[in-house]
């Protein structure tokens, strides 16, 4: 139905102002209206850093490794060879030294000779290691008796010995012996391997330090070896593996143990397992373990550094006094 009386409606258009015309997008993006840039080509030269020194370029690690390997490789080469030649010259040797050494009193000279200086340091007496004999110390001997002719001994143990204390005892007899035929209260003792464990058994369990001023060992296994397993069918072999009845005695108290000691061993020495179980290890010892570098188990007592090295050791008045005041030693090949 109609609405009666409403007027009808008219649009009435209202006129806008002028607005200002923009420019085309087209020419708002001309290359004019932006500020220049650097081409892509200067980038490298932007990002150049010319106040920073250029850096050494160091070696990568793989390298550094490779070149350590190769050094140990090289100087365990050069040991084994060696080793390999010294067996050989020492199994010519080995004849000579299976007889006992004959025991000589020292010669007294003519009451009208000239007195010359009492030379007052102890004899020398040298103890071979396992399945060895005297032979092994021609060199080493040598050098010891030109020092000012000091007198040196050697001493054979029985190759069928299998007990280290039943050796000792041994040790021990012929120490006072010794003592007895030169007139000195006290000797040095040079042991190579089991030679070095027994005369030590000698000086700290059976009351040997009266009678051993000093022990110089060399390549001995203070704290026994792992080496050769299949050896362990020896009984004293058995006595030298880590952990043996004769090692624990070793590990014992020994607070009036007046015996000093001078241990040499090598870093290349197969016949130690560890390498560092030939050093002593005993807070009661006064001790000084020495190491060698780039010679084996043979060479140790054949090796003219590490003569040298027991000449010194044997001609100091206090030897372990002294490794207390410098506790690294010394290397000495």
């Amino acid at each position: 139905m109609p609405v009666t009386g409403a007027r009808p409606f008219r649009f009435r258009g209202f006129p806008l102002p002028d607005l200002p015309t923009l420019p085309t997008l087209p020419a708002f993006l001309t290359p004019s209206a932006l500020p220049a840039l650097p081409p892509l080509s200067a980038l490298p030269a932007l990002l150049a850093l010319p106040s920073l020194p250029a850096l050494p370029r160091l070696p990568s690690l793989a390298a550094l490794h490779a070149k350590a390997a190769g050094r140990i490789s090289l100087a365990l080469l050069k040991s084994t060879a060696l080793e390999l030649a010294i067996l050989a010259g020492h199994l010519v040797l080995y004849p000579s030294g299976i007889a006992q050494e004959r025991r000589t009193a020292p010669v007294q000279p003519p009451p009208d000779a000239p007195r010359l200086p009492a030379d007052d340091r102890p004899p020398v007496l040298l103890l071979h290691g396992f399945i060895d004999n005297r032979s092994v110390f021609v060199l080493l001997r040598r050098a010891l008796a030109q020092d000012g002719g000091r007198r040196v001994e050697s001493l054979n143990y029985s190759p069928l010995t299998c007990d280290i204390p039943a050796a000792a005892e041994l040790l021990g007899r012929h120490v006072e012996e010794l003592c007895e035929r030169t007139g000195h209260r006290r000797v040095d003792i040079v042991g190579h391997s089991l030679g070095g464990l027994i005369a030590r058994y000698y000086a700290q369990r059976l009351g040997g330090d009266i009678r051993v001023r000093t022990l110089v060992t060399l390549g001995t296994p203070h704290a026994g070896t792992r080496v050769a397993p299949l050896a362990d069918a020896h009984p004293i072999v058995r006595q030298m593996r880590p952990g043996s009845a004769v090692i624990e005695e070793l590990r014992e108290p020994a607070p009036d143990c007046r015996t000093q000691f001078v241990s040499f061993w090598s870093d290349l020495d197969q016949i130690m397992d560890p390498r560092e179980t030939a050093c002593v290890d005993h807070p009661d010892l006064l001790a000084q373990n020495i190491r060698v570098t780039g010679i084996g188990h043979l060479a140790l007592p054949v090796h003219p550094a590490v003569a040298n090295g027991v000449r010194q050791a044997l001609d100091l008045t206090n030897p372990g006094t002294d490794a207390r005041q410098e506790p690294g030693g010394l290397t000495v090949a």
